[in-house]
């Protein structure tokens, strides 16, 4: 999937690199500024009329000093159940942090993925917990489900809605 020309920044700014390319040089950057960084990737989507939106972001987290992250948006038309859609989310996670997880190691910074995935069994979206939680363990990557998941649940909710 060509994903590299539909990231930007929060301000809008689009990326004109690869994504990969981009990640590399902003840790680059943040270490030399003596930055000690944390990187949480999720997405969350939205279901608007026929088509559901996905926003995945890469939040990018100075510890004690903010942070920022790059978005990007994606649509389509297949008509997909809740759990068919909240593993989706974690399918365009997983796809985003296995993409970058070997600069995330060549920087040593940490890395979690977030699903929008509610724990508490009486929401709907905790029918795919387990399959999300071994799907993005399996790959080795820390996982986090509501409420600590704010990459997907905060970040990405608001550029969805």
């Amino acid at each position: 999937m060509e994903q590299e020309q539909q990231w930007r920044k929060l301000s809008g700014e689009r990326i004109k690199i690869p994504i990969a390319e981009e990640v590399s040089n902003v840790l680059m950057r943040e270490k030399e500024m003596g930055h000690e960084m944390k990187v949480c990737i999720g997405t969350d989507s939205q279901v608007k009329g026929k088509q559901t939106e996905f926003a995945t972001v890469i939040v990018f987290i100075r510890k004690g000093k903010g942070g920022f992250m790059y978005i990007h948006n994606e649509t389509t038309r297949l008509k997909m159940s809740v759990k068919q859609r909240m593993l989706m989310e974690v399918h365009n996670s997983i796809e985003v942090a296995y993409e970058l997880c070997n600069i995330f190691s060549r920087y040593s910074v940490d890395m979690e993925v977030h699903a929008d995935i509610n724990t508490n069994p009486n929401f709907k979206s905790n029918d795919a917990l387990k399959e999300a939680m071994g799907y993005i363990v399996g790959m080795g990557f820390a996982f986090k489900a509501k409420p600590e998941a704010f990459a997907s649940s905060s970040c990405a909710n608001k550029i969805v809605q």
